[in-house]
């Protein structure tokens, strides 16, 4: 019995892991075709609004779902929610595919918010159910980090799909260039949905059970400002590389810039492989300190260095190198730092909340809305002075480090 347990939480984690895949999948494969539909517009402000506008309407989705998808989680359970997601973010890409059917902006937007729909619902779903096959602490932030190094691996090999498929018919700015990406995202929906159908998921005690709840969720300290330090961690996150593209662009131009923020991006992949091996002796708190120490430091650094020195960076995958501020070096290193934040603040968040985590985890995903508003903050003071603007996410980050030192702990009257 005990080794039937055990092969169920090991099949669990798998398909946890899978679907921590699938929401970067989500999240990054509607690229293309914003891309694409702004570029349909010929005012160049208008087109830059445009195409971002698909990004904002995922952030959305989140503030929209996110407490619906922690009261589905609690009353349906973890593997109904989850295929629940897949069915609507199947219905996503069908809408983007419908789009350019129908020659419809409007309906694209639709499309991208029911891909946020479906990606907060699997947020929602992987968290709290690796937390708890890791039995909560270090553990369960370490299957949570594990599953964050997914995400990202995914998250970088989505792009390089879309672009070896479509290549450099996106040049064309024909939206049926980028039909043949929906028509398999739409079948990987389909595959994974029946695969999930049949796997057998280990459903933590109670769920799916109507379950009696004597305090609103809001009322555990540790778990609200927990919630307010994601809505900055994910404006962080979002805003560090968006606006280093800004910085950059001027100089050396757009492909040079995009380029060094995707180093932004592979670094939060190492940096998660590293925390996903030292997760389970270092704690969410201890690696949250260190970590935010660092970003202060490294975002400060580059705001009073600023063009003063320069340092040699690649420029593309062909390690072509060119010189650069080396204000832009130390912005791409925040990567490091921000890439073990989401796991360990939703361990903290939720410690020691018991029958409440589903609700928690419903909250938690709402403030995920912070990509959107926080970056735009950053983006109004970026206008004048790009480097200056990263004392918004100095801001954020120094809030964060607060929490894990004296905001994440969990007062008696709070343990379930």
């Amino acid at each position: 019995m005990t080794k039937q347990n055990n092969s169920l939480r090991i099949i669990t984690i798998l398909a946890m892991m899978f679907l921590y895949a699938m929401i970067s999948f989500v999240t990054n494969l509607a690229a293309p075709v914003g891309k694409i539909w702004g570029e349909s517009f010929t005012d160049p402000a208008q087109a830059e609004r445009m195409g971002m506008l698909g990004n904002m309407f995922n952030f959305l989705a989140y503030l929209i779902m996110g407490i619906p998808a922690g009261n589905l989680l609690a009353k349906r359970g973890y593997k109904w929610t989850a295929l629940t997601a897949i069915s609507i973010g199947f219905v996503g890409i069908g809408f983007q595919w419908l789009s350019g059917y129908m020659d419809s902006f409007i309906v694209y937007l639709v499309g991208a918010l029911f891909g946020g729909f479906c990606v907060c619902m699997l947020n929602t779903v992987t968290n709290p159910m690796l937390n708890l096959l890791g039995g909560g602490g270090n553990k369960g932030n370490q299957l949570n980090l594990i599953g964050g190094t997914i995400n990202s691996l995914s998250g970088a090999l989505t792009p390089m799909l879309v672009g070896a498929i479509i290549g450099e018919r996106l040049e064309g700015k024909e939206i049926d260039d980028v039909n043949i990406v929906l028509y398999i995202a739409m079948a990987v929906f389909a595959v994974i949905y029946l695969i999930l159908k049949v796997t057998p998921i280990a459903e933590p005690e109670g769920a799916g059970q109507e379950v009696t709840y004597e305090r609103s969720p809001w009322s555990f300290r540790h778990l609200t400002l927990g919630v307010i330090a994601i809505f900055f961690y994910v404006g962080v996150e979002v805003g560090v590389p968006a606006t280093l593209i800004s910085y950059l662009k001027p100089t050396v131009g757009f492909a040079a810039a995009g380029f060094v923020a995707g180093l932004y991006w592979l670094l939060m992949l190492v940096g998660r492989t590293i925390g996903s091996f030292v997760g389970g002796k270092v704690s969410s708190r201890t690696m949250v300190i260190c970590v935010s120490c660092v970003a202060i430091l490294l975002m400060v650094g580059a705001m009073l260095l600023g063009d003063s020195s320069t340092v040699a960076m690649p420029t593309s995958w062909k390690f072509q190198m060119a010189q650069m501020p080396i204000a832009a070096l130390l912005i791409m290193l925040v990567g490091l730092c921000t890439s073990v934040m989401w796991g360990c603040i939703f361990n903290m968040a939720t410690e020691a909340l018991g029958k409440y985590t589903a609700k928690a985890s419903g909250i938690f995903m709402m403030m995920v809305v912070g990509g959107g508003i926080v970056p735009y903050i950053q983006s109004v003071i970026a206008a004048h002075n790009c480097l200056i603007s990263y004392i918004v996410p100095v801001i954020g980050v120094a809030y964060i480090l607060w929490y894990a030192i004296r905001g994440s702990r969990v007062r008696e009257c709070d343990r379930v």
